[in-house]
């Protein structure tokens, strides 16, 4: 059995799920194997005395930074802490004596993985110059302009750069731990993982950190009733009949219900539905765009291309060369 330290850095101020969230995906591993995992998680601040989180709630460290320092680390997690002023604009803190700490323990240290914000505190390190990073996208101006040696990109969930991991927000933390596990034990446990956290999927790397499916949706169960038949139909033709002959309602309603409870036209929402698919799609696969375009419900790779451009800016290949998820 391999053992795997890995220390999860503590200070005042810290954000709670940033700190919590990464221990309770290697726990929940545990119960999908038949022997020990080999992680052996410690909380390490600067003392043994109560750390007060960002949400008030006290935290005993397990161990100190000059305790770990004498030992060898799997895993550094990093996670970040943040001030919100009275405008409600957000800045990330950053400690100095917390940087120190953490670009001394990096050496002996396999991997780094920043939490949120704590993409500042690694950037602070030099730990990401010349590296492609992520962090919370509010912070994430304030990283590129502290930082101009570093790469920042504000779209997806976690980004990995050699043995350097950086993850969005917040909830992204657990994505960020399950491609920790992935890397580990492989993907199989990791989205056995995924389903213990009740976790719909792991999301991959490239999956934006603002993605169509996370916009508020109407409760109402003939709106539920629509997105589940594009969802499950995206691939194929769908007309405005097709969605009325699904709920039993005329043409004219069904272009209502959308207007008003989605905010969107039949048309416009059916493209979001397959242009998320063909995402998937390019992350995951090789496929080529006209394979692409076939199984997402475009036709051809025209089609495909004005609905990404209109969408996300930029056409089906270049997402595949940013996102493409590689083992």
């Amino acid at each position: 059995m391999i053992e795997r330290l890995v220390v999860v850095v503590l200070f005042e101020r810290v954000d709670l799920l940033d700190v919590t969230g990464p221990p309770e995906v290697f726990s929940l591993l545990q119960r999908e194997m038949d022997e020990p995992t080999g992680y052996e998680v410690l909380l390490a601040a600067e003392t043994m005395d109560p750390v007060t989180t960002s949400a008030g709630v006290r935290i005993l460290p397990d161990t100190t930074f000059d305790e770990v320092a004498g030992r060898t680390i799997d895993t550094l997690v990093v996670p970040g802490a943040v001030e919100v002023d009275t405008q409600r604009r957000v800045t990330a803190l950053v400690d100095p004596g917390v940087v120190d700490r953490v670009r001394a323990l990096a050496p002996r240290t396999r991997r780094v993985a920043s939490v949120c914000v704590g993409a500042h505190v690694l950037a602070g390190a030099g730990l990401l110059d010349g590296k492609r990073a992520t962090t919370h996208w509010s912070t994430a101006g304030q990283l590129a302009a502290e930082h101009p040696e570093i790469d920042v990109d504000p779209d997806p969930i976690f980004i990995r750069e050699g043995n350097v991991w950086t993850g969005a927000g917040l909830t992204a933390c657990l994505d960020l731990a399950l491609a920790l596990v992935a890397e580990d034990f492989g993907q199989k446990l990791a989205l056995r993982v995924a389903r213990q956290l009740v976790m719909y999927l792991k999301r991959p790397s490239g999956q934006s950190q603002f993605s169509v499916p996370l916009e508020p949706v109407s409760t109402t169960r003939r709106v539920e009733e629509l997105r589940h038949y594009v969802a499950a139909h995206a691939a194929e033709p769908i007309t405005v009949a097709d969605l009325a002959a699904h709920i039993h309602v005329g043409d004219r309603q069904v272009t209502r219900i959308f207007k008003t409870e989605l905010g969107t036209t039949p048309a416009a929402y059916i493209e979001q539905a397959r242009v998320e698919l063909a995402r998937n799609h390019l992350e995951t696969t090789d496929d080529t765009l006209d394979r692409v375009a076939a199984a997402c419900g475009f036709g051809t790779v025209d089609t495909l291309a004005r609905a990404f451009r209109r969408s996300l800016g930029v056409t089906p290949g270049d997402y595949r060369e940013r996102f493409r998820i590689r083992s």
